[in-house]
């Protein structure tokens, strides 16, 4: 089973619970300060004027946010994310059309309602990845595009060492100067990257929900940004 599981996933949602206040803040840090940046492509490569979007693990609202500066909030969007705690903070700044709470395994949403469903940086906490990708596909619009904005597996293995290395050591480094002891916390989401599979095998998984996969890779694969076609 590609995911974290559900025991793993419990670890990682308590994690991402004590995190709250810093979490921004270190992610920045970590990414090298490109986060927003490939938000930026996934959404403006992908995302129609008057598209009604699911946001689904939606944490803040990132990717919510950049998606209505993008279309001049010329868009529809609900967020949905398992953790009531970061939805109910995204209300200071976010204006979306509704908030909802809930696992990518169980979508609540009817078939065929969204022209966009995107993840930032959220997907890779899936309990079950195939549940998760085959629930994204059944609430897609026919046409619809999933946008995936997320760490990346590289396929070669001396690439995936380094990224490896980087995100087991080097992170907690950063993430302790900028958040002191919360930012050590951080260190144990590196096992989601663990789980998370290499990019040649996320590829392959989409292709058998989705006509068309557009996958492209940064930063020697280590970041991707996917945008998959119902």
């Amino acid at each position: 089973m590609l995911g974290l599981g559900y025991l793993y996933w419990k670890q990682v949602y308590s994690t991402l619970r004590d995190i709250i206040p810093v979490y921004d803040k270190v992610n920045r840090v970590i990414s090298l300060g490109k986060d927003d940046s490939f938000r930026y492509l996934g959404i403006s490569e992908n995302v129609k004027h008057g598209d009604f979007i699911l946001d689904a693990g939606s944490g803040f609202g990132n990717m919510s946010l950049m998606t209505q500066k993008i279309t001049a909030n010329d868009i529809r969007i609900i967020m949905y994310d398992p953790m009531l705690e970061m939805l109910q903070k995204s209300r200071t700044h976010v204006n979306v059309e509704s908030l909802s709470c809930g696992i990518f395994e169980n979508i609540p949403f009817k078939d065929d309602s969204f022209d966009i469903v995107m993840c930032g940086y959220s997907l890779r906490d899936a309990i079950n990845l195939e549940i998760a990708v085959s629930e994204i596909h059944r609430i897609l619009k026919k046409g619809g595009r999933f946008i995936i904005v997320d760490l990346g597996k590289p396929d070669k293995k001396i690439i995936h060492f380094g990224v490896s290395l980087y995100l087991k050591y080097i992170v907690k480094i950063f993430a302790y100067i900028v958040a002191k002891e919360k930012g050590l916390k951080f260190q144990a989401l590196y096992g989601t990257y663990e789980k998370w599979p290499e990019n040649q095998i996320l590829y392959s998984l989409l292709k058998k929900n989705f006509s068309y996969v557009k996958f492209k890779k940064k930063m020697m694969g280590g970041s991707i940004i996917v945008s998959s076609t119902k």
